[in-house]
């Protein structure tokens, strides 16, 4: 079963940069590997806390089979 992901991509630093994240993934291993394929390691000092993040991010099972994906973004 693959799951829809809303995550939070702000993390706190001094910069006001972030936005939301709707990921298909089956978990959430899963959810932020893809999330760091997408980001291409521009966040990686702040991986941490997007972990944290994915692991509380609400989460809506999927009817249909998805393919795994960043889905939309809203960055700033």
């Amino acid at each position: 079963m693959k799951y829809l992901y809303i995550v939070d991509y702000h993390a706190p630093s001094t910069h006001s940069d972030g936005g939301l994240l709707n990921v298909i993934a089956e978990n959430d291993d899963e959810c932020f590997d893809l999330i760091t394929e997408w980001d291409n390691g521009e966040w990686e000092e702040h991986y941490g806390k997007l972990r944290e993040n994915v692991m509380k991010a609400p989460q809506f099972a999927l009817v249909d089979e998805e393919e795994s994906r960043v889905v939309e973004t809203f960055t700033v």
